[in-house]
């Protein structure tokens, strides 16, 4: 199989869109997946620190700071070339800067997909609140959107998505309309 045939899913949106869901949901099909969130949570833990909404704030716009807008998508392309060896889709969980949208429609081009998840801030703060692993409160969500949007270029990719899949209701339509969607554009 070429480089031509292999594509790379981009899932963006801010916290307690979906994303994790769809992801989830995604493996359980085989697909593999990357997470950019995984870099900051194994760099926490490599410099000592606790792994907490502080600390990871501090550490993503640490690694940024250091290495460039573009470190991560730069981290996660080698992860995603790594698993191009043995797969033909690969999905990336949590593309957050403009930088790294366009790190990944230089390197994969018209494979490269960008899709994004968005629910109202309401509804996304209530998932945060109640999800079972990492929950939090509306101070720490509200602080994390914040040097999102502000630090890290996050609205660019979401605004520029190529596709756009609203979650307000049952996380099952979610995925209905994942599964209508990347089928449509071949990625299933």
């Amino acid at each position: 199989m070429s480089n031509t045939d292999k594509k790379v899913l981009a899932l963006v949106g801010m916290p307690g869109a979906g994303k994790s869901f769809c992801i989830t949901h995604l493996e359980e099909k085989g697909i593999p997946s990357v997470y950019f969130g995984g870099i900051t949570i194994d760099e926490v833990k490599a410099r000592g620190l606790i792994v907490n909404e502080t600390n990871k704030k501090f550490v993503r716009e640490d690694i940024r700071a250091k290495e460039g807008k573009g470190a991560y998508a730069q981290r996660i392309i080698l992860k995603i070339n790594e698993l191009f060896k043995t797969h033909d889709r690969v999905v990336a969980d949590g593309l957050y800067s403009w930088t790294e949208y366009k790190l990944f429609k230089e390197t994969f081009g018209k494979n490269a997909l960008i899709v994004a998840i968005a629910a109202p801030r309401h509804i996304r703060h209530e998932r945060l609140a109640h999800r079972p692993v990492r929950p939090l409160t509306e101070a720490e969500v509200t602080s994390r959107e914040y040097a999102e949007i502000e630090n890290l270029e996050k609205g660019g990719p979401i605004a520029n998505a190529d596709y756009t899949i609203v979650n307000e209701e049952d996380p099952y339509a979610l995925i209905e309309r994942l599964e209508h969607l990347l089928h449509q554009v071949d990625f299933i």
